[in-house]
């Protein structure tokens, strides 16, 4: 299906095993690039999963799902945690803009969440990209460590049954 496509020009890319493969290393990638990318805004999460994982070969699916851990519950607290990160980083005070100082009314509106996001400035953009790192390698630990506790519980049995 792929030669009389569009897709056929991504054939090669499309075709690697390791984008579908079910085995800690293609996962563990596939977590980490879907938790990087989730931090990306809107629609441009799951294309972009898509690219790193092809670049990674990390597995299509795992990436694609761990993006979801961006949702509108919970964006909001984790722009703040990458504002403060990147406060963090930079030099000098940085201190986060009142939600009021962009809404006064206090109203939630898209055209107070869209100034609210302005007014965070280089610290978030400095913040985001740091804090979806931390994720990625979170992620990653994550998967490997879940993938190898039951072989480690094993060897532990074993070792103990001699």
């Amino acid at each position: 299906m792929l030669d009389r496509s569009w897709l056929a020009q991504f054939q090669p890319w499309l075709e690697q095993r390791a984008l579908f493969r079910f085995q800690r290393q293609p996962l563990a990638r596939g977590v980490a690039a879907g938790m990087f990318c989730g931090l990306i805004p809107g629609p441009l999460q799951i294309p972009g999963t898509l690219l790193v994982c092809t670049w990674l070969r990390g597995n299509v699916v795992a990436g694609g799902i761990a993006t979801f851990y961006t949702n509108p519950l919970t964006t909001l607290p984790l722009y703040a945690l990458a504002f403060y990160l990147g406060a963090l980083v930079m030099p000098g005070e940085q201190t986060l803009p009142a939600w009021t100082s962009v809404a006064p009314g206090g109203e939630f509106t898209v055209q107070a969440l869209g100034a609210w996001v302005q007014a965070l400035g280089t610290p978030l953009l400095v913040g985001l990209p740091t804090l979806g790192l931390v994720m990625a390698l979170l992620g990653y630990a994550t998967v490997q460590l879940l993938w190898l506790a039951p072989a480690l519980q094993r060897k532990r049995r074993l070792a103990r049954s001699r």
